[in-house]
């Protein structure tokens, strides 16, 4: 079951990247964006939490940390993307899944088999293929820092994901103040801009902050669907297995560009969704 509700994530979390890459294009507030898809988990969160009786134990404090790494992520690779290469940042933002798999071996000695070892390898190079860019060179590597920082920020929440799991905290509560911590986050962000840009000449923009909010809370749907199954998956599998089948997400998002889009694959996309493919079904021979 770890796997079907990884690629459940998968999908889900794919599904938000093809929300994000529209509205990149469109004129509005990214803060604002966040703060909506950040606060619509939370009210689905505790929507749940309250229906389903679930406790509000101490564990389940270990979602602020959660939202702190998933802003902290967020922002740093947006950051990234504002001062460097976009597909340099989108390489590191890939590759989480190699530290977790690292860290959860020296934290809960999760060991991998010589065929998960090598699904594992399969997917994440299929995962750099499809993020490679030729236009990357040593000369051009212009936010790095900020692409690694992002990945090891994503890792934490990944990280701290499964640690949830470990210690049984209740999975509502856990994403009310993953969520809740978020929304505070970028909602601070937010009137910063806010404060920033008073006394200045506005700039036209087509999307209006309401408008920017209530779309935000759309893409939150996708978000924390998205978690419940990452959630449920770390509960099942291995936490390094896990973070690579829902690092594919980014495949859901190279369809859409393709079939929607009309935008052409190259070669190395081409390979890397043909390895990230063989890597699933590996994932599924292995676990069967």
């Amino acid at each position: 079951m770890w796997l079907i509700f990884s690629v459940l994530a998968a999908v889900s979390f794919g599904l938000r990247g093809i929300l994000y890459h529209w509205t990149s294009q469109q004129s509005l507030n990214r803060n604002v964006l966040l703060c909506g898809t950040f606060f619509m988990g939370a009210l689905v969160s505790i929507g749940c939490a309250l229906i389903s009786n679930q406790e509000w134990t101490l564990s389940a404090l270990i979602g602020v940390q959660m939202g702190l790494f998933s802003f902290g992520a967020n922002a740093s690779m947006f950051k990234g993307f504002a001062v460097g290469k976009a597909s340099l940042v989108a390489i590191l933002t890939g590759l989480p899944s190699v530290v977790v798999v690292f860290v959860a071996f020296l934290l809960w000695n999760e060991r991998l088999n010589l065929w998960q070892f090598f699904a594992f390898l399969v997917i994440v190079v299929g995962i750099l293929f499809v993020r490679y860019s030729n236009d990357i060179t040593l000369k051009n590597l212009q936010g790095a820092g900020w692409g690694v920082l992002a990945l090891f920020l994503f890792a934490g929440n990944d990280l701290s994901s499964k640690w949830t799991t470990i210690v049984s905290a209740p999975l509502f509560p856990t994403l009310f103040f993953m969520f809740a911590t978020g929304t505070c986050c970028f909602g601070l962000w937010w009137l910063k801009d806010r404060a920033k840009d008073k006394g200045k000449e506005a700039a036209p923009a087509s999307w209006t902050e309401r408008r920017t909010f209530l779309f935000g809370m759309v893409v939150g749907i996708t978000n924390v669907i998205g978690m419940i199954f990452i959630i449920h998956a770390f509960d099942q599998g291995k936490t390094g297995l896990v973070s690579a089948v829902v690092a594919l997400n980014v495949l859901i998002v190279l369809l859409y560009t393709r079939f929607v889009l009309r935008d052409k694959f190259s070669k190395m996309e081409q390979s890397g969704l043909a390895l990230a493919f063989i890597g699933i079904m590996m994932m599924k021979l292995v676990a069967s």
